[in-house]
């Protein structure tokens, strides 16, 4: 049996703050993110307004339009650029009719949420944001919720607890703000372990579709999937990395960003978008060849600066450079005192570039040191290994020579075994 194609119509409003051509390219967005969620533009349609309608956004004339268009065209899901309130959305649905679905950007973004959830934590951020979101909008249409049976903007984990009544909802999101806050603490726990082995950790952040998992896989082989669609990835996957010198660091994907991106969907997933802040590294990847990439970054360095995440050591990405050659000598000119390096993840090429880049950050403030470690102590050895980058060991009779790079932290844990006195460290007042 085929799966139902919902065809739609997108919807969005030039107000006296949004240009019409603004409105053009976030439709541009809605579509594709329409396409992610399974769905086929049929039509669009904007009206300028200097300010939305209360009741329905649009004019009354606009929405007899709408209505003529669905009818026309046998329209079963229209999907509005701009969040709706839930008397908006009854009162539109009124309108428009029963076979037709009315849902709003922030719906749509979370129903390919629900549709690429993969691992339980997954499963459960999706399912507390759509009730957050959704269980608002649903009230007032009683019997009709059975209409919640399937198509975009109704599916995921959570589509049969919709059909509850608001109170089962609240105890539902109280249980999995619950199961939620547990496996932060498990995070939290993973994080501190890493912090503890003294890797440098890089995460990989940028708009959806940016190519973010490409990267990472021909970096690491991790094998995650990376397709040509927005939202592929919502689980974070961490990789080692051994870069040239022979340092590992931590290599991370992360949850794409992207415009208007839902609040709900910020707060159920802040653990999962909070691995950018607990990073010591940035890559912001950039897709060049997309023309709205100059926006796509400034949403990118809006939404890291409101997680706390700005102000790292950064590498700025441009990929898909095979795609945008035209656009690179501007880019360069614009990033000029920004560490900026040009590749094709697909393809391989520059990512030695990156590697590169990364590698220079990831070597700031450390030095080689030589330590002597007593045959008694070899355990420290281990340490160094797990901490530092090795670069040769000596073992004698008495005790092993070990030369390694190593950053501040280290050298003042192993500074007793030190072979020459390290002024640079401070006096242990202990001793």
């Amino acid at each position: 049996m085929e799966e139902h194609i919902n065809r739609a119509i997108l919807v969005g409003i030039a107000t006296k703050e949004t240009a019409a051509e603004e409105v053009e390219r976030s439709l541009d967005e809605l579509s594709r993110l329409l396409d992610t969620a399974g769905g086929e533009t049929v039509a669009r349609l904007i009206q300028n307004k200097a300010t939305p309608d209360p009741r329905t956004l649009l004019g009354s004339g606009k929405v007899c339009e709408l209505a003529y268009l669905c009818e026309r065209n046998e329209i079963d899901l229209v999907v509005f650029d701009d969040d709706l309130s839930p008397s908006q959305i009854r009162n539109l649905e009124d309108i428009l009719g029963e076979r037709v679905r009315v849902i709003d950007r922030s719906m749509l973004i979370l129903d390919i949420f629900a549709l690429h959830a993969v691992t339980g934590e997954g499963k459960l951020q999706v399912e507390l944001a759509q009730l957050k979101y959704t269980a608002p909008r649903l009230v007032g249409r009683g019997g009709e919720l059975s209409r919640l049976g399937g198509g975009i903007g109704t599916r995921g984990p959570g589509e049969s607890k919709l059909e509850t009544d608001r109170r089962h909802m609240k105890r539902r999101m109280a249980a999995l703000e619950a199961q939620i806050e547990e496996m932060n603490r498990t995070r939290a726990t993973m994080r501190a372990s890493r912090d503890r082995s003294g890797m440098v950790k890089i995460a990989i952040v940028g708009y959806t579709n940016a190519g973010k998992s490409t990267l990472l896989n021909r970096l690491t082989d991790a094998g995650i999937l990376a397709e040509d669609k927005l939202f592929a990835t919502l689980d974070p996957t961490t990789r080692k990395f051994t870069l040239p010198n022979g340092e590992e660091v931590l290599l991370t994907d992360t949850v794409g960003f992207i415009h208007k991106l839902p609040h709900h969907l910020v707060s159920a997933f802040r653990s999962t978008l909070e691995e950018a802040c607990y990073a010591d590294i940035l890559v912001v990847l950039c897709d060049v060849s997309d023309p709205e990439f100059r926006s796509q970054l400034a949403v990118t360095e809006q939404l890291l600066s409101e997680l706390g995440a700005s102000g790292k050591p950064t590498v700025y990405a441009f990929n898909k450079c095979d795609k945008g050659a035209a656009e690179l000598a501007s880019i360069g000119r614009q990033a000029e005192n920004d560490r900026v390096v040009y590749l094709s993840a697909k393809t391989g090429q520059g990512c030695e570039l990156l590697v590169r880049a990364l590698e220079e950050l990831a070597g700031a403030g450390r030095r080689t040191v030589t330590y002597r470690i007593p045959n008694k102590d070899a355990g420290a050895l281990n340490t160094l290994y797990r901490n530092a980058t090795v670069q040769g060991v000596t073992y004698g009779a008495e005790y092993i020579e070990v030369t390694v790079l190593a950053d501040a932290k280290i050298r003042g844990m192993m500074r007793a075994y030190a072979a020459e006195a390290d002024s640079t460290e401070p006096p242990n007042m202990e001793e």
